[in-house]
């Protein structure tokens, strides 16, 4: 128990560049605050305690605004940094060093029973304002550029960008740093494509007129 709440001490101040002390994450780190309320939440939701359980759940999104259900799967290392207004459903997983930014909903659709919420798997990293919506997969290593709507599953080591979410690739290569504002835009390069394919053809179109 020790050795993981060291843990994530270490994860918050390796993730975080703001981050002056470990006393300073402790005390004053909203996202570091829900994370330890959420497992004594789900300890007592374990234990057959869902009053208590939501109760506490339900207080720490009071003082956070980061609300977490008890009965969601959140494994070590995890770092909410800022986290303002993040929603994590109740069969949401979340696996080992996983980076979610503030405002992001890992949430379901309405249209599904049992598991209702993503897997989020080892390594992954959520970027402001996401969300990941439905029983779908990220898988490790894969990002999530702000402000994206992912709705299906996502292979590991992609960057997903976009409403709908797209997958892409730089030169064939993941997207390494990501910095949530140089983000790489699909629909403008393909409308950019189009626009330079359109003028090419329309060259050819005047050369053939003119012989």
């Amino acid at each position: 128990m020790f050795n993981d709440y060291r843990e994530s001490i270490k994860s918050f101040m390796e993730h975080d560049p703001a981050a002056r002390s470990p006393i300073e994450i402790v005390l004053l780190y909203p996202g570091f605050k829900a994370l330890r309320a959420h497992k004594r939440a789900n300890w007592f939701l374990r234990h057959n305690m869902p009053f208590i359980a939501r109760a506490i759940s339900q207080h720490s999104a009071h003082k956070t605004g980061i609300e977490i259900h008890p009965g969601a799967t959140i494994g070590k290392r995890v770092c909410i940094d800022h986290g303002h207004g993040i929603v994590i459903g109740e069969t949401t997983e979340i696996g080992n060093d996983v980076m979610i930014y503030q405002g992001v909903t890992l949430g379901g659709t309405g249209k599904d029973i049992g598991k209702r919420h993503p897997t989020i798997e080892d390594g992954v990293m959520i970027g402001a304002g996401a969300k990941v919506l439905g029983p779908i997969t990220i898988g490790k290593n894969a990002k999530v550029a702000a402000g994206a709507v992912v709705i299906k599953d996502v292979e590991p080591n992609c960057t997903v960008v976009g409403v709908p979410g797209t997958v892409v690739r730089i030169d064939g290569e993941r997207v390494d740093d990501l910095d949530q504002i140089n983000i790489p835009n699909p629909l403008l390069n393909a409308i950019k494509d189009n626009q330079a394919r359109i003028e090419e053809l329309e060259k050819e179109l005047a050369e053939l007129k003119k012989k």
